[in-house]
């Protein structure tokens, strides 16, 4: 049996939301496949592998083709029908699968936010999206959604038979054996001291972790975080990292309208280990997205044991489960009251911290990669 799968929404250096889905679900298979004999794995790609990628062996291989333009639609058609081996099966771990392939394909629906809100793409972008999206879901075999709010908005949507879309939900960054490791260093707070130091962080403060871009919500809590700072006695400041995505600039007009530059502080983009690091000395992990079809950073602020504020909108509630407080995003006076409320009751705050813990251990990416396999095989078995 040969296995193939679309690797390029893995081999990117700064890795955040679909990204770090299929580089991890990556690794994932890899560790399923390396004990099948009778199993071989192509990972097709645009570009030379990336170091942190699985390495090569007998059953794991890679192959780059271009041309780049329109890769999934030009290079990989055309190494679908023409190219020796072919596959049995094509896996993207992406929306996008080829415009037309002799082989059966499945692909991976992180959430249909864009239908909904359409403004906060560009033209190019939702288009892209809307249209994209559909043909792949259209001519998949399978689907593979990352929450059942997920799965059951693409069943309405498309009208598909509830069987066709299968719930696999992501997991924590690491592995439980890595997140011990990392709670039990005795210069964690040393190395908070130092990571704070470098991004000008001077008190406590409250954390978000999350592309730059309109779903995410970002200026309604900067709005919010203005409303309710001066009721604090200590008042902390408020850190947003993650990199630019889309339509973005208004953010940064709102904090100097807002006259917020020294108490609002932007990192950019954070490798894991000082996202992990900033999510374990924060007061509070906020996430007011209008959209979200899973929320990992929402995951891996549970696992740090901080308090969660998050909107009620999307998969946030199935995730975040009573590990979390939620808002209603009608009112920016909502989010405000949840900050307020978060920092100044302690006893909320410990509740929250305890059933944080324990919910993140339903979420595994070992688990996650074990639904995907099996429906990679029971794909591949139908062409043979």
């Amino acid at each position: 049996m040969i296995i193939a799968i679309d690797g390029n929404e893995a081999n990117v250096r700064n890795r955040v939301g679909s990204n770090r889905f299929a580089f991890e679900v990556l690794w994932g298979l890899y560790k399923k496949a390396k004990d099948q004999k009778k199993i071989r794995v192509l990972v097709f790609l645009q570009d030379q592998p990336l170091r942190d990628l699985p390495p090569e062996t007998s059953g794991w291989h890679y192959e780059v083709f271009g041309p780049k333009k329109f890769w999934t639609w030009t290079g990989l058609v055309k190494r679908l029908y023409f190219g020796r081996p072919r596959p049995d099966v094509l896996f993207s771990p992406s929306h996008y699968g080829p415009l037309m392939s002799p082989v059966p394909f499945i692909v991976s629906i992180m959430d249909l936010g864009f239908l909904r809100w359409p403004e906060q793409f560009t033209r190019k972008d939702f288009y892209q999206l809307k249209y994209w999206t559909k043909l792949s879901i259209r001519r998949a075999k399978k689907i593979i959604a990352i929450s059942k709010f997920t799965r059951d908005d693409i069943i309405e949507t498309y009208h598909l038979e509830p069987s066709k879309v299968v719930v696999s939900y992501p997991g924590f960054n690491k592995d439980e054996e890595t997140a011990k490791k990392l709670a039990e260093k005795r210069n964690q707070q040393q190395k908070l001291k130092e990571v704070k130091q470098k991004y000008g962080i001077n008190r406590e403060y409250i954390f978000y972790l999350g592309t730059l871009k309109p779903s995410k919500n970002v200026e309604g809590l900067i709005r919010a975080y203005r409303l309710a700072k001066d009721c604090w006695q200590i008042k902390p400041q408020l850190v947003i990292a993650g990199k630019k995505g889309w339509l973005y600039g208004s953010i940064f007009r709102l904090v100097e309208k807002l006259n917020l530059k020294n108490q609002v502080i932007f990192t950019g983009f954070v490798s894991d280990e000082e996202s992990e690091i900033l999510m374990r000395g924060a007061k509070i992990f906020a996430l007011p997205s209008f959209w979200e079809g899973f929320g990992i950073p929402a995951l891996e602020a549970m696992a740090a044991g901080t308090p969660v504020l998050a909107s009620d909108r999307g998969a946030l509630p199935e995730i975040i489960g009573e590990a979390g407080l939620f808002i209603n995003l009608d009112r920016v006076e909502n989010i405000a009251c949840g900050l307020k409320k978060l920092l100044t009751n302690e006893k909320l705050r410990r509740r929250l911290q305890i059933a944080g813990r324990k919910r993140r251990k339903l979420f595994s990416w070992r688990r996650c990669s074990k639904i995907i396999w099996r429906v990679i095989l029971s794909v591949a078995k139908t062409t043979n």
